[in-house]
């Protein structure tokens, strides 16, 4: 079970990260382009929201029936062991709040500048968290 849990939270990764750049990369040219915000904006912004949320939730199962999880916080002095059990699931959690934020924020506001800008920030900080947290030697193997 916990073998397949982390073989899907590594494959989902994949799709969360593009749809995520997709969002990213659609804000800030619609900022820049100075373009109208429409239902496709939206859509393209909440699939990246769905993404990193569904990663979420399998990576909080896969912490918790993980023996890399828990059990090895007390080991803070190996590198890689620091990583997965506390750095990437801490900065992880603090980026999908991120982006929560950014999602939460573009319903309030009435300017399509204000919406591009809101998430160009807000899911762009999330990307580089999620980005400089990710375990890169285990993840390419």
């Amino acid at each position: 079970m916990y073998e397949f849990i982390q073989k899907f939270h590594s494959g989902w990764a994949y799709l969360a990260l593009l749809l995520l750049v997709i969002a990213v990369i659609n804000a800030v040219i619609g900022l820049a382009s100075k373009k109208e915000f429409t239902a496709k904006d939206r859509k393209i912004a909440i699939f990246g929201l769905i993404g990193t949320h569904t990663q979420l939730l399998i990576g909080l199962i896969l912490y918790f029936v993980s023996p890399l999880g828990l059990n090895s916080l007390g080991q803070m002095s190996d590198k890689m062991l620091r990583l997965t059990s506390l750095e990437h699931p801490l900065i992880n959690i603090i980026a999908i709040v991120l982006i929560t934020i950014g999602w939460s924020k573009h319903k309030k506001l009435t300017t399509s500048e204000s919406k591009f800008k809101t998430f160009s920030i807000f899911y762009g900080f999330g990307l580089l968290l999620i980005l400089s947290r990710i375990p890169w030697s285990l993840w390419m193997q």
